[in-house]
C-alpha cells in the first residue's frame, strides 16, 4: 500500500483498513488527512469491504483548526478551499464507494470528523464515543454534507437540534434516535466492527454495490424511478457468479461462498 503522512492503510483479507493517525491531535483532519483518505479509496483493489477508524482515543475531533498549525482551515476564503477541494471529495467518494462502509467510533467524531463517519454505511461505537456538530460554538455552518445526512438519518427535529444547540449526542443515544447502526461496550468495540465488516467483505459484492447505490438514489427520487432503479440492479446482480452461487446453495440447503464477483 502507499505511504501516508497522516493515515495508516492496509489490506487484510480483503477489507481496506484505512487508520486516522494523528492521536496527539486526537486525529484532527486537515486538508491533507482528507486528501490522503481520497486517495486510499481510488483503488480498491481486491478489497470488497471498508473500515474507518482513528488511531488512539478518538475517533476525529474534526477539522485543525489550531492558530498555529500550517494546516488550519480557518477563515472564511481558506475554509471554502478546503471544502472543495478537499473535505467534499472525501465525503463524496466514500459515498459512492462500490463496496461497503464501516466506521469505528471511540471519542469523539466531531465536525469533519462526525460527517466522515455518518459517511460510512454502518457506524459500530463504543459508549465512549460521541458525536457534535460543534460549528455553532465557533460562529460557523455545519459542512462536510453534514446538512444533508443528518436530516436523513435523524430528522428535520434532531438535525436541528445538533446543528443550532451544538449538543454531544453520546452513542447510547446515537443508536436510540437512529444515527448510527450500533453502540457497544468499549472492549468490545475492535470485535463488534470487524465481525460486521468482515461479514460484508464475505457477502455478493456486486449486490452490496447495487444496493447502496439504489438507497442512497431513491432518497431524492420518486417511487416509480426507484422501482425502475431496482430492476436495473436486479438485471445486474442476477447475472453475477454470486447470484448462481446464492441460487444453487439455496438449493443445497447450504450457506452459499461468495466470491464478489
Amino acid at each position: 500500500m502507499s505511504s501516508y503522512e497522516t493515515i495508516r492503510v492496509g489490506n487484510e483479507n480483503g477489507v481496506l483498513i484505512i487508520t486516522l493517525d494523528r492521536p496527539d491531535r486526537l486525529n484532527a483532519c486537515p486538508p491533507q488527512m482528507a486528501e490522503e483518505i481520497f486517495d486510499a479509496i481510488l483503488d480498491l483493489g481486491d478489497a470488497r469491504a471498508v473500515l474507518l477508524r482513528g488511531e488512539g482515543r478518538a475517533f476525529c475531533s474534526g477539522a485543525d483548526l489550531a492558530a498555529n498549525s500550517t494546516s488550519s482551515v480557518s477563515g472564511g476564503d481558506r475554509a471554502y478551499r478546503s471544502l472543495s477541494t478537499s473535505y467534499n471529495p472525501m465525503i463524496q467518494a466514500i459515498s459512492n464507494l462500490p463496496v461497503p462502509v464501516v466506521a469505528m467510533v471511540q471519542g469523539p467524531a466531531a465536525g469533519i470528523g462526525c460527517s466522515l463517519a455518518l459517511a460510512a454505511d454502518f457506524v459500530v461505537a463504543g459508549k465512549s464515543g460521541y458525536f457534535l456538530q460543534a460549528f455553532v460554538n465557533i460562529g460557523l455552518v455545519p459542512d462536510g454534507g453534514s446538512s444533508w445526512l443528518l436530516p436523513r438519518l435523524v430528522g428535520l427535529a434532531q438535525a436541528t437540534r445538533m446543528m443550532m444547540l451544538g449538543e454531544k449526542i453520546h452513542a447510547e443515544e446515537a443508536e436510540r434516535i437512529g444515527l448510527i447502526y450500533k453502540c457497544v461496550e468499549d472492549d468490545a468495540l475492535e470485535a463488534e466492527a470487524t465481525a460486521l465488516v468482515r461479514k460484508l467483505a464475505d457477502g455478493p459484492t456486486l449486490a452490496l454495490g447495487r444496493m447502496k447505490a439504489t438507497l442512497r438514489e431513491g432518497l431524492e427520487t420518486d417511487l416509480g424511478t426507484t422501482l425502475a432503479a431496482e430492476a436495473q440492479a436486479q438485471r445486474i446482480a442476477g447475472k453475477s457468479q454470486d447470484a448462481a452461487e446464492g441460487a444453487m446453495a439455496f438449493l443445497q440447503k447450504r450457506k452459499p461462498a461468495f466470491t464478489g464477483r
